[in-house]
């Protein structure tokens, strides 16, 4: 089986790493372990973050001269399917779905997301645009059930919709936490939703009673580390700011962490969940949705706010065959539904019967 691939926001290939990119890898990483052959179609970047007219029509005409470009290419004749991952509206895909009709093959969607009422607007054309590929889909692979009631809601007669559940980039998992060290934060350091989660961290932890033995660890960087040291400074020695750390520093603070502490503001799942989860961490968030599509057991209710997140804290803190029951419960979660074996027979099942 021999696919194109192609991921409008950001490229596997991208110097700046995200979940984005993450994804991306992550999804070719799978289609390799399914014996499927992806070819990188294009690594021209679709992004409009502002709502920015001309920069969309220059972008639109950029994508016809990639459009164009690609269909001169060998290589393109032996493609049996176009794969795009995250369609949306401040990304649309404007090459997949006119090269896949050129070349009469299937076109296929992972991660888009139906945005109807960006149909007006500065994103009007690009909503459109992203609108129109996801109506060309022959199948759309959802990763969250968010996602999949807006996809469900407008697919046109005849579209498969799949789930692919979100996966870690490995077959087996790590080696299992022995509970040694602190708690965990892991995030980003920037303005909005993960600035949102590190205050609510902070406010959690100013409800731990004084006598309460606990400390924290927080893995990350970016533009608003000043302000997430200021709201931690409190804390005193209590909290190491460790900055951002390579995957296998990471790894080794989740095999000795007694939990993962991350709120989980408006993520789409978070990888931290999983790679936690995996290394048996049980996981101290919010009931949100993306947080419950990947993280084992109830979470706290947003509307019961920090008191109920500190609730939990403490009960974890103090009951380490509570911790070490909840991780082997999240360990035995990421095994059955979040690496590359179930990954790769979703995506191989499923293209097999479009193609």
């Amino acid at each position: 089986m021999n696919l194109a691939f192609y991921a409008p926001l950001k490229a596997p290939d991208h110097p700046v790493p995200s979940g984005d990119r993450t994804m991306a890898r992550a999804l070719i990483k799978a289609m390799d372990y399914a014996e499927i052959t992806v070819s990188t179609a294009s690594d021209l970047r679709i992004y409009d973050s502002a709502g920015d007219t001309a920069r969309q029509a220059e972008l639109m005409r950029q994508a016809k001269a990639e459009t164009d470009r690609i269909l001169t290419d060998p290589k393109a004749q032996t493609w049996q399917a176009w794969l795009t991952y995250h369609n949306y509206y401040k990304a649309p895909d404007l090459i997949g779905p006119a090269v896949t009709r050129a070349l009469g093959i299937p076109y296929v969607q992972v991660e888009s997301t139906r945005a109807r009422k960006r149909l007006t607007g500065p994103w009007a054309t690009f909503a459109e645009a992203a609108e129109a590929a996801s109506d060309h889909a022959r199948t759309i692979f959802y990763v969250t059930e968010r996602d999949a009631e807006t996809l469900r809601r407008d697919a046109p007669d005849g579209q498969v919709l799949t789930h692919l559940r979100p996966f870690l980039q490995r077959a087996d998992l790590p080696a299992r936490s022995d509970y040694s060290g602190p708690m965990l934060s892991v995030g980003m350091m920037r303005a909005g939703d993960k600035l949102a989660s590190y205050h609510l961290i902070a406010e959690t932890l100013h409800r731990l009673d004084d006598d309460l033995d606990w400390r924290l660890d927080i893995a990350g960087d970016g533009p608003a580390q000043a302000e997430v040291g200021q709201a931690m400074m409190p804390f005193g020695a209590r909290v190491q700011m460790l900055g951002a750390l390579g995957a296998d520093a990471l790894q080794d603070r989740y095999e000795h962490a007694r939990l993962l502490f991350w709120p989980g503001v408006n993520e789409a799942f978070g990888y931290a969940y999983l790679e936690a989860q995996a290394a048996g961490l049980p996981v101290v968030a919010q009931d949100r949705p993306g947080v419950r599509d990947v993280v084992a057991g109830m979470q706290p209710a947003m509307s019961e706010g920090p008191d109920a997140m500190a609730q939990r804290l403490t009960g974890l803190l103090g009951d380490t065959d509570a911790v070490q029951t909840l991780g082997a419960a999240a360990r035995d979660k990421v095994a059955d539904h979040h690496l590359l074996p179930a990954a790769a027979r979703t995506l191989r099942t499923a293209l097999e019967d479009l193609i």
